[in-house]
């Protein structure tokens, strides 16, 4: 089986993204899964189940997201190994720039959109830096001159990766990522695999429900600005 993350910011448009590639595989014959990971809801499983795509929806609460998908992930592939499908793809909430969601041998997508300003790529940390593919949406809505930048920026913050524009309305660009999850390495099992990076390290007081403010209430990792 082959296993594709597929991660970004809010709205950015990873699951209009997914759709539009899963309609070309579909048509292909191939038997698609999909694992949707999000904070504390979802509706993203609907329109896959609308495509008759099996789909499971993970809600991790008041826990850092990117972190409980790495808990899950390997009970995931084991699922999507029972479901004999050709192509599992994960796809992970609206995370922050500094998430980590990608894991070595495994096709890793960050899907980012062109209205969120052209230093953007520049503060998204490993989730773009670490990507095999980079996805950028809303192209139709800003100028050839405003593409090209954002797509150079893209290129500064993550040379090696491929750089797809797609439409994820019209599914325009569509294909060549089909094309790409068709030849993503293929899996039998994340049982020690490793991250490509490591994941934001945070385990203070506030972590563990502490909502009080003040120096008397703050313990574990803190970070103090220097002022």
């Amino acid at each position: 089986m082959k296993l594709v993350t597929v991660s970004g910011p809010p709205s950015s448009g990873k699951t209009s993204i997914i759709i539009r590639t899963i309609e070309i595989l579909k048509n292909e014959g191939y038997k698609i899964g999909i694992i949707k990971f999000d904070s504390l809801s979802t509706y993203d499983d609907i329109s896959y189940k609308k495509l008759g795509i099996d789909t499971k929806v993970g809600l991790s609460g008041n826990l850092c997201p990117d972190h409980f998908f790495v808990s899950n992930i390997e009970d995931c592939v084991k699922w999507g190994l029972e479901n004999k499908f050709d192509i599992l793809i994960s796809e992970s909430a609206g995370l922050c720039n500094r998430c980590s969601p990608h894991i070595k041998e495994v096709l890793s997508i960050c899907v980012i959109d062109n209205l969120s300003g052209v230093n953007t790529p520049k503060k998204i940390g490993p989730m773009l830096k670490l990507a095999d593919i980079v996805v950028v949406t809303k192209g139709d809505i800003v100028s050839q001159a405003e593409r090209e930048v954002f797509a150079f920026r893209v290129k500064q913050a993550n040379p090696r990766a491929s750089i797809m524009f797609i439409n994820g309305i019209t599914g325009q660009g569509a294909y060549d990522l089909s094309v790409s999850l068709k030849n993503a390495p293929e899996i039998q099992s994340l049982l020690n695999k490793r991250l490509r990076f490591s994941m934001p390290s945070a385990l203070c007081s506030y972590c563990v429900g502490e909502t009080r403010i003040g120096e008397d209430y703050q313990a574990g990792n803190i970070k103090k600005m220097s002022l």
